[in-house]
């Protein structure tokens, strides 16, 4: 239960994500004061918000501002302080804390062991092998034809998923991760997969320990180019709902969160927080019993970005008492509302993302319409003025009751925002706004 005083809330990370925390905690009447650690342009202007310069993975820093403070309630945001602990850090501290501990990030800072959890779990994914050397990644590539998806098993800025087309592909990629080393320690080890087709959702959900409470579904694009061409990136845009969802929901809560709601009451793995549910819906056989088979793609401890901000400017209710409800174990008594609006999310980038990111360029931002909400990422405020400072620079989100007029509001609201070498996807949400025709 909430304390019957205003509180203090910490929000660890700095990319658009927070800001979209940061922004939604701000229109709670119960908040008194946000701080953003170590935040960004926007969050340097968003009610009762205050930028810190403590990086995310300054821990002992980001203890001593909380408990000097006196900070209710942190927020976790990106993945690397949560695979390093930094949850277990500030509990030990007496903290309160919003994310999961480092073992239970595990789920999305291992590939393998989130495989091996959904194996051990009956919960449907595709097939797979872990391979701990080139040798072995490229002996398992050349003899099985369905050897086509090569992930880095540790965590890679959402860059280290290679989907390939052909066998020269997919070697080509085991060569990048072990022997050109791009992702460091992170790619000592590869799970290799089957390649599966269908359409992809993104399902968030609240989670107290032993219960899930799901958001409603997003879809997020991962490719760099338009028609999901080019390498993957951390997310060029996102809309909510997903039209497909609703044809396959029984099958997804059958298959996939009742097996994980009995593994969260088995303790294993004892998680609060969020976690981001990565799904494939592929077609089933038109004679089985469901007409979709719902695949988990991947797990994440975390809001999801560029979904987070996709689906806050969505949810009518109160966005604190649910984070707090979770950190007690008592996410029944939550009560969450979502707008019946659809919204639609696109972020514009440097020209030459995902390669490299742009710093220290003028960004000029105009008058935005009604229900667009600007979210910055890679921005930063230097003697005033508001400059790039990252490979995804801003994402606009708009809300319309549909998702296709909910795409077109958010590219004319671009229209107002410009930056040297900016640059976006013109497709976010076609795929559904087509399919709902």
């Amino acid at each position: 239960m909430l304390p019957d005083r205003p509180v203090k809330v910490l929000i660890a990370g700095g990319g658009g994500r927070e800001h979209a925390l940061c922004w939604k905690l701000a229109q709670s009447p119960a908040v008194a004061a946000i701080y953003c650690a170590p935040g960004n342009g926007g969050t340097a202007s968003t009610d009762k918000t205050t930028n810190v310069r403590i990086g995310v993975m300054e821990f002992d820093k980001i203890a001593g501002f909380c408990l000097e403070q006196k900070i209710d309630l942190v927020v976790v945001g990106p993945d690397d302080p949560l695979a390093a602990g930094l949850v277990d850090h500030l509990e030990a501290r007496g903290l309160r804390v919003f994310g999961p501990s480092r073992q239970a990030s595990k789920l999305e800072w291992s590939k393998a062991h989130a495989k091996e959890f959904m194996a051990r779990h009956g919960i449907p994914t595709a097939r797979y092998a872990v391979c701990n050397s080139q040798s072995e990644a490229d002996k398992l590539v050349s003899g099985h034809d369905w050897a086509r998806v090569i992930k880095v098993d540790g965590l890679a800025l959402g860059k280290g998923v290679f989907v390939c087309d052909s066998q020269a592909e997919a070697t080509a990629a085991v060569k990048e991760i072990f022997e050109a080393r791009r992702f460091g320690q992170a790619g000592n080890r590869v799970v290799i997969e089957e390649k599966l087709e269908g359409e992809e959702l993104s399902l968030l959900a609240f989670c107290d320990g032993k219960r899930l409470l799901p958001l409603p579904p997003c879809q997020d694009h991962k490719r760099r180019f338009d028609g999901d061409r080019g390498p993957n990136t951390g997310g060029m845009g996102a809309y909510s709902p997903v039209p497909i969802f609703d044809r396959c929901r029984a099958e997804i809560e059958s298959r996939v969160l009742a097996p994980l709601e009995a593994a969260l009451r088995q303790g294993a793995p004892e998680y609060k927080g969020v976690l981001y549910i990565g799904l494939m819906v592929c077609a089933g056989d038109p004679d089985s019993s469901g007409a979709y088979k719902p695949h988990v793609l991947e797990f994440n401890a975390r809001f999801g970005d560029p979904e987070t901000q996709a689906l806050l400017p969505r949810l009518k209710s109160d966005l604190l008492p649910v984070l707090w409800a979770c950190t007690e174990g008592a996410l029944d008594g939550a009560e969450v509302d979502w707008l019946e609006a659809a919204s639609c999310c696109v972020v514009a980038v440097a020209e030459t993302y995902p390669n490299s990111s742009s710093r220290g360029q003028p960004i000029e931002i105009g008058a935005l319409p009604p229900d667009v909400v600007l979210f910055h990422a890679g921005t930063a405020v230097s003697r005033g003025k508001l400059e790039t400072n990252g490979g995804r620079i801003i994402s606009v989100t708009a809300l319309a009751p549909t998702i296709d007029a909910a795409g077109e509001k958010a590219y004319a609201a671009l229209k107002n925002v410009s930056f040297p070498g900016m640059a976006y996807r013109l497709d976010i949400g076609r795929r559904a706004a087509t399919r709902c025709h």
